[in-house]
């Protein structure tokens, strides 16, 4: 996963909905009318959040007659995982750059 598909994905979590969201498809498949139900929000502001989770890839979802059906990408989840995994926190005050040091 790049750069660009992490802010994507980054930029999809940044409202507290859609990490409920994910939150809850971590339990599995879920239809959006069960997922309606846990939030004071329409319809259409669900189909909403659910487009912006379906095209970072971390959803993924299935039709079934008039009704969406929703799960996690566990592909999009893992790389994502494994990119923040990635990042550590070295400090070292000692260390100056080239145009600090005296």
């Amino acid at each position: 996963m790049n750069s660009i598909d992490v802010a994507v994905v980054c930029k999809a979590l940044g409202d507290a909905n859609r990490l409920e969201i994910i939150k809850m498809l971590s339990d599995g498949e879920k239809c959006g009318c069960e997922l309606l139900e846990k939030f004071q929000i329409t319809q259409p502001t669900l189909s909403h959040h659910m487009k912006t989770l379906v095209e970072c890839a971390l959803v993924d979802d299935r039709k079934d007659g008039k009704w969406h059906h929703y799960s996690l990408n566990c592909n999009t989840l893992q790389d994502f995982k494994k990119f923040i995994d990635g990042l550590s926190c070295v400090q070292n005050s000692e260390k100056k750059c080239g145009c600090c040091s005296a």
